[in-house]
């Protein structure tokens, strides 16, 4: 009997723009180490960001986790064999989530930290929401499991990246004024002696590529998406 794929569960809507990305990143991933007409199983929960938003700038993440730990809940009934949460700034919740399902959930700092493990980085800067950059639930995270040390930009630069984020790439506005102003951050990321920088926001890919810089640029989008494709194909 041929086995199958396992059935990823995204939990997404935070924001869709990013989360169509996972859905077509995983399945070109799939379909690229099978072939054919092969694609990935997957489960989507899309969550209202409006919703989410509003807790987080309530500083209610209790409540957020409850909303997405109901919502992982969901995708496992579905028969998900996974969960991933479609952003960075929600694994500010990710222990409650995961501590509320039976299957496992991949968390997006593992899959960073083991490609900059893979690439022996040492010191890395980190663009995301404020509250990504400033709180310890990411930073720490990395810092305390794989002894790697982040680098955030300045007061007023993480001002423009959160803003640019929520006002901009979440709605789907691309502007070329704030890929300059982007790419000026990273550089000055690059001018404190970081070897990468992690684009800690899963809409940033949306805004610049490593074509727009010479310092290596991790895309969380991608490389999360690629830790889904890795566990939906392990067994085969």
């Amino acid at each position: 009997m041929e086995k199958s794929v396992r059935k990823i569960g995204l939990l997404g809507g935070m924001s869709w723009e990013s989360t169509q990305l996972y859905y077509k990143l995983i399945n070109q991933g799939v379909n690229r180490h099978l072939g054919g007409l092969h694609s990935a199983e997957i489960v989507l929960y899309s969550v209202d960001f409006a919703r989410v938003e509003k807790l987080q700038r309530m500083s209610k993440w209790e409540e957020a986790g409850q909303m997405l730990a109901k919502a992982a809940l969901a995708l496992e009934s579905a028969g998900a064999d996974c969960v991933l949460i479609c952003t960075n700034t929600m694994h500010k919740v990710a222990e409650q989530v995961a501590s509320s399902i039976d299957i496992p959930l991949l968390h997006i700092a593992d899959a960073v930290s083991e490609v900059l493990l893979r690439e022996n980085v040492k010191k890395v800067g980190l663009l995301g929401t404020a509250f990504t950059m400033e709180q310890d639930f990411y930073r720490r995270y990395i810092q305390d499991k794989y002894g790697i040390t982040l680098v955030v930009p300045s007061a007023p630069d993480r001002e423009i990246v959160h803003s640019v984020i929520y006002e901009e790439l979440c709605k789907g506005r691309i502007k070329d004024s704030s890929r300059v102003e982007y790419l000026r951050i990273i550089r000055s990321l690059s001018g404190q002696g970081v070897e990468s920088v992690i684009l800690g926001c899963t809409e940033i890919g949306l805004l610049v590529s490593q074509e727009d810089i010479e310092i290596p640029l991790l895309d969380t989008t991608q490389i999360h998406a690629n830790k889904a494709v890795d566990f939906a194909l392990d067994d085969l």
